[in-house]
């Protein structure tokens, strides 16, 4: 069946207003006054887009789906519907699942199965080592060259502290444009840690988490990305000297990008004073001088993007005591809402630098084709209406993963996603998740 979707008057990054035209998979036109073309059959939406702002689909360089192994805290279906109600339409998917993917055949499997759900691209990130263990290469050519063609690898959730490994891993995926995405986080000045390292973190009891743990590992692994000429992301920045060294590399031109989280944005240690576990977050949150080096690195362009970590957890992994609870949070469904809070309504970026922080430079270091485009005719229709002029109190029932770890619960947000577009085809209408059934007409459109 063919898909075809005009929205109407809706408002484009520059500021200025226009109806969009969608026609098997692609934008077609954009204009004033647009209708349906004559003689138009198959699956026809018309979205009024009055009031609401039209961004590229998100990408997300960096969530935790947990299938393989984990089903009982997040399946790839549970988080692509998670990623369709927070406005993405391309999420990468992080290699520590059980059996961990370091292999051609556990890659191929999470494109297969994010295909097979619809309502989002899974691209699916190698690991760096075999079984995420530190001691020796994962099967990186394999992945690099299976149906999935892996482009960014990562051990996320440990640290390739080896530096010789990580040398080997730069130099491997140079070869062939791939990137090596680092958990800068150094294990031996981490051990046994729970939160920042400061003056709470002793008032509280709790052991501490230095800001030199990240920042040395960064300083490691530019030079070596340097010595190499590869390509190096550092995953979820947390202190304001990691923006330091960061912005010394971009300085002296070694190929280094970064990301930063909506929570690490928005949120600082001070909410570990009551021992509530929602807040406990692999890095974790750092004071409020750290959230505004975070802010001005993202707004001068030293960090890169903008990235969830959504990491979903079962309640008894959470509802229990700070020291035996699981570090993460879920961030799917509220991300574009945080970023809203934490830069737009500050002053740090445009909706224009937010197309470019959590659409286009994502999908440029992730290597994922036709998002350099934006909304532009003839690229392929993959977008989101968002309502900016809302107020919401974020509660579970907003929460459409199976991960209920949500450090926003009973806190007011600003925006809604309205409707998400994704190849084409709506995954989310009147700021509703279609449902399989719904989706099915549309299961020969532009979802291979």
């Amino acid at each position: 069946m063919s898909a075809t979707i005009l929205v109407k008057a809706a408002i484009l990054v520059d500021g200025t207003r226009a109806d969009i035209l969608v026609s098997e998979g692609v934008i077609v036109k954009i204009g004033s006054g647009l209708s349906m073309p004559a003689g138009t059959s198959g699956a026809v939406t018309v979205i009024d887009g009055n009031g609401l702002t039209a961004l590229p689909g998100l990408v997300d360089l960096h969530t935790h789906l947990r299938e393989p192994g984990s089903e009982q805290s997040e399946t790839i279906l549970s988080g692509s519907r998670a990623a369709a109600i927070g406005g993405f339409t391309a999420v990468h998917a992080m290699a520590n699942t059980s059996p961990v993917a370091d292999t051609a055949g556990v890659v191929e499997q999470v494109m297969s199965l994010g295909d097979a759900a619809g309502y989002t691209t899974v691209r699916p990130v190698g690991a760096v080592t075999a079984g995420l263990a530190g001691l020796r290469l994962a099967e990186i050519g394999a992945m690099a060259n299976s149906r999935a063609r892996v482009r960014v690898f990562s051990d996320d959730g440990k640290c390739v502290s080896d530096a010789l490994l990580m040398r080997r891993a730069l130099e491997y995926v140079k070869t062939f444009d791939g990137v090596i995405a680092q958990h800068a986080q150094e294990p031996r000045l981490t051990e046994g840690a729970q939160m920042n390292e400061g003056t709470l973190s002793g008032q509280l009891g709790l052991a501490g988490w230095p800001a030199v743990a990240e920042e040395s590992i960064i300083a490691r692994d530019v030079l070596l990305a340097q010595h190499v000429g590869a390509r190096l992301h550092v995953c979820h920045v947390s202190t304001a000297g990691s923006v330091d060294v960061i912005r010394w590399a971009k300085a002296r031109g070694i190929r280094v990008t970064a990301e930063v989280t909506p929570h690490h944005l928005l949120l600082t240690e001070d909410l570990a004073l009551n021992y509530d576990a929602r807040f406990k977050v692999n890095p974790p949150l750092r004071r409020s001088e750290d959230v505004r080096a975070l802010r001005n690195g993202l707004a001068d362009g030293t960090i890169d993007i903008i990235a969830t970590d959504h990491a979903p957890h079962p309640s008894e992994d959470k509802d229990c005591e700070w020291g035996a609870a699981a570090f993460g949070m879920v961030g799917l469904e509220t991300a574009l809402s945080v970023v809203h809070a934490a830069v737009v309504h500050t002053g740090h970026l445009s909706w224009t630098d937010v197309a470019r922080v959590m659409s286009r430079v994502p999908a440029e270091i992730g290597r994922v084709p036709g998002y350099e485009f934006g909304i532009e005719i003839g690229a392929p229709a993959n977008f989101t209406l968002y309502d900016s002029s809302v107020s919401r109190v974020f509660d579970t029932t907003m929460l459409h993963g199976k991960g209920q770890n949500s450090p926003y619960l009973a806190s007011a947000l600003p925006g809604q996603i309205i409707a998400t577009i994704h190849r084409g085809y709506p995954t989310v209408l009147d700021g509703k998740l279609l449902s399989p059934e719904e989706l099915a007409p549309y299961a020969g459109v532009n979802r291979g």
